[in-house]
């Protein structure tokens, strides 16, 4: 009998996992798929010569991450491997702002949409660095985060802490409109603010666009050598070398509650794997309170609060194997991880409206990335493997391209949303359909078959919108890791701090 049993061998699963081993505790982890690793996981199914990322790509939260870093994860073979810009958005004009490593190449490229705007990010950037440790601290640990909390609020008072607060709890479009007189600045933080939900104009955005502009300032965004699922399987080989097992093909359907305690998984197979200490659920809120948990175990309060949670925004993915590097007619966009497309702040408002209506947007922004220029092992030389995703409305009212997409997402619903990503990308890039190989289009009932806790394609475990983080997360007054059911813990991204491959939530 293991003292803990891991529902779900995502990247929170296996961190929460390794952490009780080390504490000497014995820990079985059952995963429903074929393979551990929940959306860090990578295959060569669009051609044998290309490595793809099926899920995330690039981890700038990793890199910052403490947790991660305390498991010493190269020692179990990871490695890092960074692009020569960090990020690129171009416009349709040739212009270009880039995220770079160093500050001032970042500056550089804002000063060519506006003089004076490397300044204000080298001012931003300094703010960063005054508060980074705090506010790290804070994202990493359970709440409240008291210890980095207070240190917080301690370099907030000589930081003009109001002012900041205050700058931090705007939209992208204010923020940006405050602190650069030009576009290039400005699409730095709408876009990386819809790398979650976060629409240039919501409550926050300005705050979470900054955050992970700041992150790719100073960490870069990362990917590892050899493709995603390296990250998952030195997590593996670490936690294994420590006793512990990973048991894939196991779907759990229960958790026994007894006494008023989780003490056990029923799982698909009837079998029961017993737990002596706890159980731990790397899954969504809504599939651990809407099904594993039996309702008369759940008090009346949290099953009102959960008819509230909001997912985030659906995702569509393509993957491409690429003859050749992608044509941009700005250069910098080719030294570029994840290049940003849409034409300017507007463009970003647009698109984030039409999703909000229901509606398919027309001109999707599209996070596209660049793997064999982050990692030259993905691809033999002179090719690129490479992908894109744009987020569509989990309920589709209507199609704002005309195409009578209806979300159905049937195989010509899928090849005509396929074609106008592609479209997006030869807006910036003429001649990029001439590259293509071979290409996988993984829509968001694909992206759920292969990952369940990805409901409808949503890739965050909820939305990142303020009415649902920190206290709010995944319901009012359920910041923490604990449960109502004693014995049971939440440690996945619908718990604080939410999406992204850190590893906090299973640390929790």
């Amino acid at each position: 009998m293991p003292d803990a049993v891991v529902i779900g061998a995502g990247p929170n699963g296996l961190v929460a996992a390794n952490l009780l081993a080390d504490e000497g505790w014995s820990v079985t982890v059952l995963e429903e798929q074929p393979e551990p690793g929940g959306a860090v996981r990578h295959d060569r199914g669009v051609d044998p010569d290309f490595v793809n990322d099926l899920f995330s790509s690039f981890y700038p939260l990793a890199a910052a991450s403490p947790v991660l870093k305390q498991l010493k994860l190269h020692e179990h073979g990871l490695q890092w491997s960074h692009a020569p810009h960090v990020l690129a958005h171009p416009l349709t004009d040739g212009r270009c702002a880039v995220l770079d490593r160093r500050v001032d190449v970042t500056a550089a490229s804002l000063d060519q949409f506006e003089a004076g705007d490397g300044d204000a990010w080298r001012r931003l950037h300094d703010v960063w660095e005054d508060v980074r440790p705090d506010i790290l601290g804070a994202l990493f640990t359970p709440f409240p985060p008291l210890r980095s909390g207070a240190k917080l609020a301690y370099r907030l008072r000589s930081a003009g802490g109001l002012r900041l607060a205050r700058s931090l709890v705007l939209p992208a479009r204010r923020l940006g409109e405050e602190e650069f007189a030009g576009e290039g600045g400005r699409i730095l933080l709408a876009g990386n603010a819809l790398h979650a939900d976060l629409a240039p104009e919501a409550a926050g955005s300005g705050g979470f666009g900054w955050l992970m502009a700041m992150l790719g300032q100073t960490y870069g965004f990362p990917v590892p050598v050899g493709g995603s699922g390296e990250l998952v399987r030195a997590l593996v080989a670490r936690l294994e070398a420590r006793g512990a097992t990973v048991q894939c093909g196991r779907r759990a359907e229960e958790i026994v509650v007894r006494g008023g305690r989780a003490v056990a998984v029923r799982t698909a197979d009837g079998d029961t794997v017993t737990a002596a200490r706890a159980v731990l659920a790397d899954v969504s809120v809504p599939s651990l309170y809407g099904g594993l948990v039996a309702p008369e175990h759940l008090p009346s309060q949290l099953a009102d609060d959960l008819r509230r949670f909001q997912w985030d925004f659906s995702t569509f993915k393509v993957d491409w194997a690429l003859d050749g590097r992608v044509p941009w007619e700005a250069e910098q966009a080719a030294h570029a991880g994840t290049v940003h497309l849409a034409d300017g702040v507007d463009e970003l408002t647009r698109f984030a409206a039409q999703v909000a209506m229901g509606q398919v947007p027309d001109k999707p922004f599209v996070l596209f990335g660049q793997m064999t220029t982050s990692d030259p092992s993905r691809s033999p030389s002179g090719t690129e493997s490479a992908w894109a995703y744009t987020h569509v409305p989990q309920k589709i009212r209507g199609d704002a391209g005309d195409e009578k997409i209806s979300g159905a997402w049937d195989q010509q619903e899928q090849e005509v949303m396929a074609d106008r990503v592609e479209r997006q990308v030869e807006r910036f890039a003429p001649g990029f359909r001439s590259m293509i190989r071979a290409r996988r289009i993984l829509a968001p009932p694909t992206l759920e078959a292969l990952d369940r806790n990805l409901h409808g394609g949503a890739i965050n475990g909820g939305t990142a919108a303020m009415h649902q983080q920190l206290v709010f997360r995944p319901a009012p007054g359920t910041g923490r890791a604990e449960t109502p059911v004693p014995g049971l813990f939440l440690a996945s991204a619908g718990a604080h701090p939410g999406g992204g491959v850190h590893g906090a939530p299973g640390a929790n």
